[in-house]
């Protein structure tokens, strides 16, 4: 740590605080991550060596923050990354209306081309959300945060936990066109609900289920809408890949996706954030104690369930 100059605080992760530092003999500017062990018989800890691998498996690209050395400190070690000016929650957040559509495809163009880096070099994120697409004072943004990403076999061989949720691109793409996320919900039950009422209810005889986005996000090209149709389907396999959506037609249709130069890079400087944007609207309001029928968009479908009386 005597090579670095600590600047100032910058966050604080599931496994370490993240400063920001200078580099005293560069004047380089960069981003430590501090991890503590807590026990040293217990050795690193899984998620931050999953993520030094995945980032030194990987040659250098511009969609994916760049990981510039580890080395111990005390009780712990540290990982330095660079120095990134924000990130796209923070984007989100502090915009006073929807991006503009020029926006949003460069956006989301930088983020599929991070994404496919990644597949195609077998490596899958597994927490993809705003918060880990950092923003650097260029406008770049660049995937970060790979503590919970694995290898991954194309044929499909390899077995994986469960007990992992993350955001996938479509749901990213549907919060940067509507200004707030398309799935607020705040626990599992919630959640699903959310997602069945803007999907639809899967069963065996309709599957994939059409989805009325139109209805969901009125003001959106019908382009967009094709896109984001193609990324929310149900069926894991059938959902549009990065590498093909960076083909898609909504990206060459005007707008044309903006320069990152163009691109809103707010300071991450705490306090409150702006009010957020309303939520898509919707016929219905759900709530986990309501039941489970009126959370369906179809009760038929769980009527054969349900115990009387």
């Amino acid at each position: 740590m005597d090579q670095y100059c600590i600047l100032g605080r910058i966050g604080e992760g599931a496994h370490g605080i993240v400063f920001k530092a200078k580099h005293v003999e560069t004047g380089e500017i960069v981003a430590l991550k501090k991890v503590a062990l807590r026990r040293l018989e217990d050795g690193f800890p899984n998620q931050a060596l999953r993520e030094i691998k995945a980032l030194q498996e990987m040659e250098d690209n511009q969609y994916v923050v760049q990981l510039k050395a580890v080395f111990p400190h005390g009780g712990g070690f540290v990982l330095a990354f660079e120095f990134m000016l924000s990130d796209l929650a923070e984007v989100v957040r502090h915009a006073q209306r929807p991006l503009a559509q020029a926006q949003v495809k460069s956006y989301l163009q930088m983020l599929l081309k991070g994404v496919a880096f990644c597949h195609a070099n077998n490596i899958v994120h597994r927490d993809l959300k705003p918060a880990n697409l950092l923003i650097s004072a260029s406008g770049q943004l660049k995937i970060a945060d790979f503590g919970l990403a694995r290898v991954f076999s194309p044929d499909g061989s390899r077995l994986y936990t469960h007990q992992v949720a993350t955001r996938s691109v479509g749901c990213i793409m549907g919060e940067l066109l509507n200004g707030s996320p398309l799935f607020p919900g705040k626990n599992d039950i919630e959640q699903l609900c959310y997602v069945l009422r803007i999907l639809g209810t899967p069963n065996p005889q309709v599957w994939p289920v059409p989805m009325p986005l139109e209805e969901v996000l009125p003001d959106v090209s019908p382009q967009a809408l094709d896109l984001l149709g193609q990324f929310l389907l149900y069926p894991p396999h059938q959902r549009i890949a990065a590498s093909k959506a960076l083909l898609h037609q909504y990206f060459f249709t005007a707008p044309l996706p903006a320069h990152p130069s163009e691109l809103p890079i707010p300071q991450r400087l705490g306090g409150p954030a702006p009010k957020a944007h309303p939520g898509p609207p919707h016929i219905h309001d759900f709530h986990v104690d309501r039941p489970l029928e009126e959370s369906l968009l179809n009760p038929e479908l769980i009527r054969p369930f349900i115990l009387e009386g």
